[in-house]
């Protein structure tokens, strides 16, 4: 019997990993870690098949609606991309390791997921103390604006970014942009994107019109 015909079950998981890896954020190495680690575990073609396409659907959960600039309580943020990642995909990996009767023996590679999970996440906050924030949707640009980031800011324990956006009806078209990337008015002069599951990420834009065909925007973590 061919390689195909004797581990479908394991190939169709990776490859569907992999695309959504590729189309959602580029090549996403820790996003792929459990799924290459269950189909490394799985017995059977049943819980191996059934359990690889959860961990791909948590996989998609957790980096397309951010992609997609989608915002709200059900949308992961970066940070949770990594630690709550890592707990719920080591949770559903130890759900068909059990099915399998074979838990105990996968147990070490579950608490390493998480364990590198929640490491990366500690790096990531202590780098980001003093670090601006991301281009959190704000950037790139509309098309058809010129676009001319300024040097930002940090100070009182909080950084931001600004930029300058030129072109016909600049602060209208704007303001479209952000909506488009899940931006909310929270005043007219200001707009907030909000995410995250367990732990709220919260980014407001604030817009000062310097004329009809010109705005500057300043971002930050609120």
């Amino acid at each position: 019997m061919s390689t195909w015909g004797t581990h479908w079950w394991r190939i169709v998981p990776l490859a569907a990993g992999l695309l959504v890896s590729v189309v959602a954020s580029g090549i996403s190495l820790f996003g792929m870690v459990p799924i290459v680690l269950w189909c490394v575990l799985a017995r059977t073609w049943r819980s191996g098949f059934v359990v690889g396409m959860s961990l791909v659907a948590v996989h998609a959960w957790f980096v397309v609606p951010r992609q997609l600039g989608w915002s709200g309580p059900w949308v992961p943020s970066y940070i949770e991309r990594f630690w709550l990642y890592a707990v719920v995909t080591a949770f559903v990996c130890a759900v068909g390791l059990a099915v399998q009767r074979w838990l105990l023996a996968g147990l070490g590679w579950l608490f390493a997921m998480i364990g590198s999970g929640f490491f990366i996440t500690v790096v990531l906050l202590f780098d980001a103390l003093e670090a601006k924030p991301r281009d959190e949707g704000v950037l790139p640009g509309p098309s058809g604006l010129q676009v001319v980031e300024g040097a930002g800011y940090c100070g009182s324990g909080n950084c931001s970014r600004d930029a300058v956006m030129t072109g016909d009806r600049a602060p209208e078209v704007v303001r479209e942009h952000l909506e488009s990337r899940g931006y909310m008015a929270r005043s007219p002069e200001r707009m907030c994107w909000a995410v995250g599951v367990v732990y709220t990420h919260e980014v407001c834009a604030d817009m000062r019109t310097i004329s009809a065909d010109k705005v500057e925007v300043t971002w930050y973590i609120n």
